[in-house]
């Protein structure tokens, strides 16, 4: 005898799926709705199919925001990931100053990105900013707003100092969560600290790590409001990265078309360029691949 299957369960699921409609699924759709139209009015639009896609794509100055972005995006992984980790190796295990630790490493996390760039406008410059000042000091010329050098790698440290703290705590939960054994057999074996590194704590903190970068490219590809009230994107187009040029298409020279098709585009290359780097690091995690 079949018993009666009770589907109101799903019900449940009804406000989640109201809330995701509203926050992505319509946006998304109002924004393809757009890419495909000339909104001459509010009440006045042409269809133009695909003209708003060609003309994006060959934007020479998208092409340059999106090659800034990606130097920016690599370079965030490539300092803050090993810091992270070099972080919450140096953290204590247990006790009172673990706890501390763990404060005081979160606390830039608790800062909201406007204030961030706030803080970093006012701690370089030269007259009354600590870092500019010692810059001063030592006889060197600093100027984050005129050199467009000076004003990239100040906003890469900006990021650094905002975003490693989430990468160490990451690590550092995934060190708690190894076993007590394995460093028991370690020590047995007579192992060194880079070996216990390299052959216990690196591959069991993989998957954390996965994370931490997926999300810390993600977010440093969509990063905005740090550099656009630290540098306002200059001096020239050093720190235009791509969403602050979305911006500026579609709210500063109110070309919703192109804005609306560069948006959709901005959406898949995040799309494609973590979805190449998690197979990547899957790859790289399997036994035996990592050298085919």
């Amino acid at each position: 005898m079949n018993k009666p299957v009770n589907q109101k369960a799903w019900l449940l699921v009804l406000p989640v799926l109201i809330c995701v409609a509203f926050s992505s699924i319509l946006p998304l759709m109002t924004v393809v709705n757009y890419s495909v139209q000339d909104i001459i009015s509010p009440e006045r639009r042409v269809f133009v199919g695909t003209e708003w896609f060609a003309s994006v794509m060959r934007d020479r100055e998208l092409h340059a925001a999106l090659a800034r972005q990606i130097v920016f995006s690599l370079s965030v992984l490539a300092v803050e990931i090993p810091l992270g980790i070099a972080l919450a190796l140096s953290m204590p295990a247990s006790g009172w100053r673990a706890s501390a630790a763990l404060v005081a490493v979160a606390l830039p996390l608790l800062i909201p990105w406007n204030v961030v760039g706030t803080i970093w406008q006012i701690f370089c410059r030269t007259d009354i900013g600590l870092l500019g000042s010692a810059i001063k000091a030592l006889g060197l010329e600093y100027s984050y707003t005129g050199d467009a050098t000076q004003a990239w790698l100040t906003v890469l440290l900006m990021d650094v100092w905002h975003w490693t703290p989430l990468v160490a705590l990451l690590a550092y939960a995934g060190l708690r969560a190894i076993p007590d054994a394995y460093y028991q057999a370690a020590r047995i074996d007579g192992a060194s600290r880079l070996a216990v590194f390299r052959y216990i704590q690196l591959p069991k903190i993989r998957g954390v790590l996965m994370i931490a970068v997926l999300l810390r490219f993600m977010d440093s590809f969509m990063i905005y409001t740090e550099p656009f009230v630290l540098t306002g994107g200059g001096p020239g187009n050093a720190t235009t990265f791509l969403s602050q040029y979305l911006t500026q298409k579609a709210v500063g020279q109110f070309d919703l078309g192109p804005a609306a098709a560069f948006s959709l585009i901005y959406f898949l290359i995040i799309m494609l360029l973590c979805f190449i780097l998690y197979n990547w690091m899957q790859r790289l995690g399997t036994p035996g691949r990592a050298d085919k």
